[in-house]
């Protein structure tokens, strides 16, 4: 063996000695969940990387999406659609309730970020969420929202990929309208209602608990095909473009920023700093990196959200696995 491949023998060696004696950067599946070591692997590195396709884009500008609809008192648009989560913004005049459903097996995010929102969910009290909250709806669980107060209520509302809405007969005794490829039947229902439980509450006061009252900020909802993760900090400098994060094999990922301003490195997208309301996504297999934007010492937060809770996170060699 010659001197050369003996010395990079050596380097990875001790690069995973290193690595192995520290923890895993953010797949872990929620707060107290044991981060694994790491590991040197041959990963799959998507060639060439996912391009964005409408609606999706690499960055929704918040005043983007409200100067489309100006002037429009009810009024929804599509920001995320891929093979695992859908996406959109809502806005609902004051008044209006919308229509009672439940979804089959997967479970609804919501981040209310306007007016206010009554929301009443099958075994809960009602509640009324103001900017900031984010909400868990189970599968199986059937729920209504309405725009009280003077102004409209806008929210930011995730699926999973295809689900459509299942009407319970008591609130809506007509037949609903048929969709592209399915017909509204009356059925029985079997398989019992979605659940909460230790790790997934109906709802967290994000403004309020975390931002005023200091409350740790963590994973939100951690379920299977739903991970909604709050994740906070200190605004820092921008690391250097050879700092290029991480990828992920099997899935995209998107971010709704909370609070502050969020650096977003992404390849084949130039550097860009996003602000609240804003909507950043990361198609599948580009590297990509967030940075607390600042200024440096301004507290921030993203909301990652993926279909993974223990997602997979592709990091380069030479950087330890720390981005």
């Amino acid at each position: 063996m010659g001197l050369k491949a003996t010395l990079s023998l050596c380097a990875i060696a001790s690069l995973t000695s290193v690595a192995l004696a520290q923890t895993a950067p953010p797949p872990a599946g929620g707060p107290g969940m044991a981060r694994p070591p790491i590991q040197i692997a041959w990963s799959p590195k998507r060639t060439p990387y996912r391009a964005y396709e409408a609606p999706n884009r690499p960055w929704w500008k918040l005043s983007d999406v409200l100067a489309m609809h100006k002037g429009q008192k009810n009024w929804t648009q599509a920001i995320v659609r891929n093979k695992d989560l859908e996406a959109d913004w809502h806005q609902m005049a004051p008044g209006v309730r919308t229509t009672e459903v439940e979804y089959p097996d997967n479970r609804t995010a919501i981040i209310v970020w306007g007016g206010q929102l009554r929301v009443s969910i099958k075994g809960q009290e009602p509640f009324v969420a103001t900017k900031g909250f984010e909400i868990d709806v189970p599968f199986r669980l059937p729920f209504t929202m309405e725009a009280v107060g003077s102004e409209p209520a806008l929210w930011f509302e995730v699926h999973a990929a295809g689900d459509l809405p299942i009407y319970p007969v008591a609130s809506t005794p007509q037949k609903p309208k048929d969709v592209a490829g399915f017909v509204y039947e009356q059925r029985v229902l079997m398989g019992g209602d979605g659940q909460y439980d230790e790790a997934n509450k109906p709802y967290l006061d994000y403004m309020k608990d975390v931002v005023q009252g200091g409350a740790r900020a963590g994973a939100f909802i951690a379920s299977d095909h739903m991970f909604v993760n709050n994740i906070r900090g200190k605004g820092t400098p921008t690391p250097p473009p050879s700092n290029l994060g991480h990828f992920h094999f099997g899935y995209d990922e998107f971010w709704f920023v909370m609070e502050g301003n969020i650096d977003y490195q992404i390849e084949g997208i130039p550097v860009f700093t996003a602000g609240p309301g804003d909507i950043v996504t990361a198609a599948q297999g580009r590297w990509h990196r967030a940075s607390f934007g600042g200024p440096v010492g301004q507290m921030g937060t993203r909301v990652a959200i993926n279909p993974y809770p223990r997602g997979l996170h592709n990091y380069s060699v030479e950087s330890g696995g720390r981005q």
